[in-house]
């Protein structure tokens, strides 16, 4: 956007501010399932001329469906991890069959989201190293829980 040579005349930290100002006007009226008429009376109090506030509410109806679909698959909470399993992979050959001989492991979350109950696993490889790189960062994180709470 900052690139379009119609927008060059403009403060970059305005047209920022415009960007956020329309995205949100679009993820509010997406959310609370607003009717075309609910968002023109919205925009004319914003003062948007009549012109401006008809494009928007052509663009917002072809995209409304897909804006749904998106923030329908987005939820309200975070995951929660409910279990992890894990389970060593010895790779012995590659695809041209050289012989490489690399651990690595296969770790499994389960996870749930308390909107809508269960959700498929979440599952990655990793080295040992990444592991313990994980390990240790989630330590942290679990020290910094700590020390917060007991504040």
């Amino acid at each position: 956007v900052l690139d379009d040579p119609d927008l060059k005349d403009i403060d970059p930290t305005v047209l920022k501010h415009c960007h956020a100002a329309a995205a949100t006007c679009i993820l509010e009226a997406g959310k609370q399932k607003a009717d075309i008429s609910a968002i023109s009376t919205c925009l004319e109090d914003c003062k948007l001329d009549k012109e401006r506030i008809e494009q928007f509410c052509t663009e917002y109806q072809k995209n409304k469906d897909a804006l749904e679909i998106l923030l329908g698959s987005i939820g309200r909470a975070p995951l929660h991890i409910t279990d992890v399993s894990w389970r060593l992979e010895y790779q012995i050959k590659n695809n041209q069959l050289h012989k490489t001989y690399q651990p690595s492991y296969l770790v499994t979350l389960n996870v749930e989201n308390s909107d809508s109950g269960l959700h498929p696993d979440v599952s990655f490889s990793c080295t040992m190293e990444q592991l313990q790189d994980l390990v240790g960062k989630l330590k942290d994180a679990a020290k910094s829980l700590e020390r917060a709470t007991q504040m």
